[in-house]
């Protein structure tokens, strides 16, 4: 069994900065792709950004691109997303996910954790 928990939410002003932490236990996912999606009050959960097992490609949401920046630790079982230049629309739940094939950016993913929330303030 997977668990995925994610840490690192918050309030923060627009213009700052927030990383978020998603720590995997159960299983290593140092062969599985992962990702971090978002979903705002109303709205659709959508991928925001995507590693592959070995880290070397990644794909990001034209909303996240020169502003967010994905990457993980194997040796932690541990994804992160450092969040800069942060902007209001940014709010949302944040999830981390990891899907069972090592390439899959863009999913399917098969674990989920439970979010985290990310407020920015104007």
């Amino acid at each position: 069994q997977v668990q995925l928990v994610e840490s690192g939410g918050g309030l923060v002003q627009a213009g700052g900065s927030l990383r978020l932490s998603c720590a995997a236990s159960g299983r290593t996912l140092s062969s599985n792709a992962m990702g971090w999606f978002r979903q705002a009050p109303g709205k659709e959960r959508a991928l925001v950004a995507a590693i592959t097992w070995t880290g070397d490609n990644t794909y990001y949401a034209n909303s996240a691109k020169g502003r967010f920046t994905i990457s993980r630790d194997n040796s932690k079982n541990t994804m992160y997303l450092q969040m800069d230049s942060l902007k209001p629309e940014d709010t949302a739940v944040y999830y981390c996910a990891a899907s069972a094939r090592p390439s899959a950016l863009l999913g399917p993913y098969d674990y989920w954790g439970q979010g985290t929330q990310v407020t920015v303030s104007s």
